[in-house]
Formats: structure tokens, C-alpha cells, sequence
């Protein structure tokens, strides 16, 4: 897979690529935002995902975030030192698929970029099911994974539209964590929890609609129709 290292400190990005390269990756090093959204051109350039630290000598990392998802549907993981969710939510808002905090471990920084990289080569076969799910004012178009609120279109990344989706084919009844995460990230990692928390925080952000996505403490979440 290649993956591009978006990262102004030449000896921590040796030390990644070298990591990266011995676990199969073919890494790509930008120095500055300029030269990350130049080699995004055209369309993503092949990339399966793109590792992109904050901090940054010429732009501001979360505005190289938005540039970025505006170009590409290439997967952003964000590499930052705030630890706050109200930082993560924000980045998650421009269109980042994830991030790591520093300090991570590798084998975090490893399993997060292999779960947003799976990608679904084809529709699952839906048999017969729904294309479209109304819930109140909250309209869900499977196909073209677009949502609307009220006809409004919401502006979700993917892990987000996952998520809400997975939730609404089944309103009112309980996902465990485990099961989302599976199904979502398809991945059992436990540390994928956390991320799953600021996902659906920005959700409800997002749709204004706290209400719609109960957390039911110590199993997991469901969702709550709401009334037109």
C-alpha cells in the first residue's frame, strides 16, 4: 500500500517510514502541506492513506486536513499532541478518518491505518433491503451515502456515515461496543473504543439531534427515532 507521511521532522519521519517499509508500506514523505496536497494530485495519486502530523511549518495542519478531504477520498489519520476530544471532533469535522496521539505506540499507529484502509470493493448484497431510511427528519441514502437533516444535507465522513447507518437499520435496539467496532472498523482492536466515543460526539454534533444516539452505559448505543 502506498501511504503518505505528511511530517516536517526528517529524523522522526525516517524513523516511521523505515517502520512502515518493514511492515509492507511504500512511503511517500511530504514536508509541509504544500508539498502533501501536491502529491495528492490527481485524485488521491494512488494513495491508501494519508499519515498527517498537525504540526506544521507552513499551514495550519487542520486546514491542510480540509484542503485535503476536498481533493481526495484518500483516508486521513491525524497525528496530534491534543489530547482533548474537542480537538479530535474538529479534525473529524474537516474529514479525518482517524487519529493517533502523541506519544503512540507502532502497533496502534499500525492497526489504525490498516482499519481505515479496508475499503468495501463492492455494495453488500442487499437482497431486497432498503436503499433509504427516514428516521423523523433525518434522511439516509444508502447508495450515495448521503444524510439530511430536515432536507439539509450533513457532511459526514465515512467511519461517521458507517456508524450512523449501521445504527438506523435497527432503531431502537442496542449495538454492543464490540459489535460496532467489528462492523464499523472491522477491526477487534480494544483502543479502537476511544475513537468510537469522538465518532459519535461529532455525530450528534453534526445531525443537532443529540438526542438521537442513546448511550446505554457499560453495553453500548442505539439509536432513537426522532419524531418528524
Amino acid at each position: 500500500m502506498r501511504l503518505l507521511l505528511v511530517e516536517d521532522d526528517n529524523h522522526v519521519a525516517a524513523a516511521l517510514s523505515a517502520v512502515l517499509a518493514r511492515h509492507g508500506f511504500d512511503v511517500t514523505h511530504a514536508r509541509s502541506g504544500e508539498e502533501a496536497l501536491q502529491a495528492l494530485v490527481p485524485e488521491g495519486n494512488g494513495f491508501g492513506v494519508v499519515l498527517l502530523d498537525l504540526g506544521l511549518p507552513d499551514q495550519d495542519g487542520y486546514e491542510v486536513c480540509g484542503k485535503i478531504r476536498k481533493r481526495t477520498s484518500t483516508p486521513v489519520i491525524m497525528v496530534t499532541a491534543r489530547s482533548d476530544v474537542r480537538s479530535r471532533i474538529h479534525g473529524l469535522n474537516l474529514g479525518a478518518d482517524d487519529y493517533v496521539v502523541k506519544p503512540y505506540d507502532t502497533g496502534e499507529l499500525l492497526a489504525r491505518i490498516h482499519a481505515v484502509s479496508r475499503r468495501t470493493t463492492h455494495e453488500e448484497a442487499t437482497g431486497g433491503a432498503e436503499t433509504e431510511l427516514r428516521l423523523g427528519p433525518v434522511h439516509i441514502e444508502l447508495p450515495t451515502r448521503r444524510v439530511s437533516v430536515n432536507g439539509s444535507v450533513v457532511q459526514l465522513t465515512r467511519k461517521e456515515f458507517d456508524l450512523l447507518a449501521l445504527l438506523a437499520q435497527r432503531p431502537g435496539v442496542v449495538f454492543r461496543r464490540e459489535q460496532i467496532i467489528s462492523e464499523v472498523w472491522r477491526t477487534s482492536w480494544e483502543g479502537t473504543g476511544r475513537t468510537l466515543e469522538v465518532h459519535v460526539a461529532s455525530l450528534r454534533a453534526k445531525l443537532r439531534l443529540p438526542a438521537l444516539i442513546e448511550t446505554v452505559r457499560g453495553v453500548g448505543y442505539r439509536l432513537v427515532a426522532p419524531t418528524a
